[in-house]
């Protein structure tokens, strides 16, 4: 009869090892816990917005998304509504008004290419984030 091998002396799971440092910088994406659980957030935010153009509604839904993952990291927890509706503040989004094609042209593209999704987190600074917060905070 043959033992399992005890856990104390198994091999790891290469997918479980993490370095000391995490890598940070360009095009490296951000580490948070359900950062998918943003895009299920972002979807039912968006779908109380009225679109010009209602092509343009995925692509500002990823970016949202993408937005409020990054600001969950910050603070290294999972995502919340409130990273959301900052994001959307952020961009000028707001379920009272329509939003024109003009308005979401900096989402142009983002469901559909992962360079162009890191190059729109990464665009959006720390400070960007936090000041929005600070402003939502005191209004």
């Amino acid at each position: 009869m043959s033992i399992a091998t005890a856990e104390i002396s198994r091999a790891k799971k290469v997918g479980l090892q993490r370095s000391a440092q995490l890598a940070t910088g360009s095009g490296l994406g951000t580490q948070a816990p359900g950062e998918g659980f943003a895009m299920s957030i972002a979807h039912r935010q968006v779908a109380k917005l009225d679109f010009e153009h209602d092509h343009d509604r995925h692509d500002v839904e990823v970016g949202l998304g993408l937005v409020a993952a990054k600001r969950a990291s910050l603070v290294g927890r999972g995502p919340q509504l409130s990273d959301v509706v900052v994001a959307m503040k952020l961009f000028g989004l707001e379920p009272e008004r329509r939003v024109e094609h003009h308005d979401v042209t900096a989402f142009a593209g983002l469901a559909h290419s992962y360079v162009a999704q890191r190059r729109f987190v990464d665009a959006v600074s720390k400070e960007d984030l936090l000041a929005v917060h600070a402003e939502a905070t005191h209004s």
